[in-house]
């Protein structure tokens, strides 16, 4: 068993809403690993983003190719340790701070939320915090199966006698007391994998996050949170799914499947290499077929690179065809999910697009097409000082950790006597210290 099974992965201290702070995000994906050092400063409450207590200013950041990593799971524990190392020390080179602890987020492990409800009799008429902590504690743990770690518990509302809605129980009078929380879970073995990478580097995880969750507090706005909106962040090993109402975060899914797919469809359809496959998708890739540059012919070098091999010559047509193929199962498999969730009860709901693979040509209409709902191309919002590389929606998820800290007040965390576990280094989570970073 692992360290992490049945058990919570780290979370943050709340954001002290007057101090400004240092934070580094870390997104170790299958394609690219993305690193961001920001500063976080308090500002006034904006309209457009509520939650916000603070504005983000950029100091450095990296994207570097990733290694090791499979379906956002880590398959080579040097691999993506010498990975990691380099897009930190890239992003501390430009920031000229040393980082001593980052947030990560978690994208493989087949992300489930569930929607739990668990009630209790109140011993002293009042709803204490004591009372608070010890339901949701036993809803978290009624959520999480054998092999499973919790990423997030999160209340989504409490009832007093039956009565539902209510936002904030503590000190009303009742009998009886309820929540209703959203438990996202992962893999216990993915999470782990990825915090002994971090921590071989010498750096404290200091919280996990989902993927789709972070993405959503990135390229959200309030109106869409409140109103029902779907994020569907298009990584290259996974697609995975965060779906908020009410301007909470209710539901979380994902599968196995995404741009990488789409590279190696190329691959093998144009008997192309994997790297020339790859550049063809991120210059020519377009999920729409037809029209006058479709007839447009190219030449694709053949995967055996011998000199007497003649390139093979292609059309964009079928360039278009290959990839849509691949797009419409993705889309139809997010249908299915979407269909299996909250959000169903919600038609006239958005759905909003992340992810580098969101960024192929007409992703957008084909999305609207087969999922039969308002979409949009998602991108960071409310950042100081992005560079303009990184405004679009591939740096979604990185951009949405450095905002998770002002939300992590929102979140059950359970004692820390508890969630003492090593983790096979010699870091553990209780632990109240940093570490600060060898080798100087």
């Amino acid at each position: 068993m692992t360290g992490l099974d049945r058990a919570q992965t780290p979370k943050t201290r709340p954001m002290p809403h007057k101090r400004t702070a240092l934070v580094a995000s870390l997104d170790i994906g299958t394609s690219k690993i993305a690193c961001m050092i920001a500063r976080l400063r308090p500002c006034p409450p904006s309209d457009a983003l509520r939650g916000r207590t603070h504005v983000a200013e950029l100091i450095g950041y990296s994207q570097i190719q990733s290694r090791g990593v499979k379906a956002g799971a880590v398959v080579d524990l040097n691999e993506c340790e010498q990975a990691v190392r380099q897009a930190v020390s890239l992003a501390e080179r430009m920031a000229k701070v040393r980082v001593e602890s980052v947030l990560l987020s978690v994208s493989g492990g087949r992300l489930q939320g569930h929607m739990i409800e668990a009630a209790t009799d109140i011993r002293g008429g009042t709803v204490t915090a004591a009372d608070v902590a010890r339901l949701t504690s036993t809803g978290m743990r009624h959520a999480t199966g054998v092999g499973r770690t919790v990423l997030h518990a999160l209340p989504t509302s409490y009832a007093l006698d039956g009565v539902k809605g209510v936002r904030d129980p503590k000190g009303m009078v009742a009998r009886q007391f309820g929540v209703e929380m959203n438990v996202v879970t992962a893999d216990a073995t993915v999470a782990h994998n990825l915090m002994l990478v971090v921590e071989r580097c010498h750096l404290n995880v200091e919280a996990m996050a989902a993927s789709p969750y972070v993405a959503g507090l990135s390229v959200l706005t309030d109106d869409e949170a409140d109103l029902g909106a779907a994020v569907v962040e298009m990584g290259a090993g996974t697609t995975t799914i965060a779906i908020y109402s009410g301007g909470r975060f209710v539901h979380a899914s994902g599968f196995a499947v995404g741009g990488r797919h789409i590279t190696m469809d190329l691959a093998r359809g144009l008997s192309a290499c994997i790297a020339d496959a790859e550049r063809i998708k991120t210059l020519y890739g377009t999920v729409l077929t037809g029209g006058s540059d479709a007839r447009e012919l190219m030449s694709v070098p053949t995967a055996g690179d011998q000199e007497r091999d003649v390139p093979q010559i292609v059309s964009r047509a079928t360039i278009g065809s290959i990839i849509r193929h691949r797009a419409e199962e993705i889309f139809e498999m997010v249908r299915d999910r979407l269909a299996d969730s909250p959000f169903a009860a919600e038609p006239k709901a958005r759905v909003v697009l992340s992810g580098g693979a969101a960024q192929l040509t007409g992703v957008v209409e084909l999305a609207t097409q087969i999922l039969n709902r308002p979409v949009r191309l998602g991108r960071p919002l409310g950042f100081g000082r992005l560079p303009s590389e990184a405004k679009n929606a591939s740096f979604a998820v990185p951009t949405g950790l450095l905002v998770y800290p002002q939300y992590a007040h929102l979140e059950h965390v359970e004692p820390r006597h508890t969630r003492q576990l090593r983790t096979g280094t010699d870091g553990y989570f209780g632990k109240v210290g940093r570490w600060l970073r060898e080798g100087f």
